[in-house]
């Protein structure tokens, strides 16, 4: 399996087979300037009708699109989702949030949208076993840096990407990728902006793994 991050919440996801997920499209703007991401798709997950997360009219290849809770199998994809909220207050601020759980070639990833506050128990258990974090650190509309350590902590996965966070092509987020690993040890960078994981090879401890944005 491969991981791309293409900016903002937007990750391309290729398991061996081929089959390719894209998360969260945003569409682009003066202040969100990463490319437009136009790829070609099997899948597009959407985890709430915000611009920043639900342009999918670019994407190519008639793919399969996913904004409504429910479990799936789409092609070698197994797919799960839980019904969360953009804010601390059950969703009065600004909505629902849909978290995605994919399982491609036997690793659990776990893409956490938009949430806007600490997972509870019942919310945990239905997310399972995570091999990989997808996780919002920016603070604006969103958890924040803390918030997203605590919630590593809390559902343990082997590797945590974090995404949504201030970068020169997104300024209105309060923070960077730097206040989240501040103080951390088990980080690393990589340059390409890609990933490739194989079940079974997956780190014994929790490391964070920063992608470099690539278009």
């Amino acid at each position: 399996m491969k991981i791309k991050w293409l900016g903002h919440a937007c990750f391309l996801i290729t398991s061996e087979s081929g089959t390719r997920i894209i998360t969260d499209p945003f569409a682009s703007d003066k202040n969100l300037s990463y490319a437009e991401v136009s790829h070609e798709a099997d899948i597009v997950t959407v985890s709430h009708d915000h611009f920043d997360h639900n342009h999918v009219a670019p994407i190519k290849g008639h793919p399969s699109i996913i904004k409504t809770a429910g479990d799936r199998k789409i092609k070698d994809i197994g797919i799960r989702t839980i019904s969360t909220w953009h804010d601390e207050s059950g969703g009065k601020e600004r909505g629902p949030n849909l978290v995605f759980c994919f399982n491609v070639d036997g690793i659990n990833v776990c893409h956490l949208g938009d949430l806007g506050h600490r997972l509870n128990k019942s919310e945990l258990d239905r997310l399972g076993k995570v091999d990989v974090l997808l996780i919002p650190i920016g603070g604006v509309f969103t958890i924040d840096a803390s918030s997203a350590s605590h919630l590593c902590d809390d559902i343990k996965p082997s590797i945590v990407i974090p995404m949504h966070y201030k970068t020169s092509q997104c300024q209105w987020l309060k923070y960077g990728v730097d206040d989240f690993v501040r103080g951390r040890q088990n980080y690393k960078e990589i340059k390409s902006g890609e990933i490739e994981l194989k079940a079974g090879a997956l780190p014994s401890e929790m490391e964070v793994i920063i992608l470099n944005y690539a278009c």
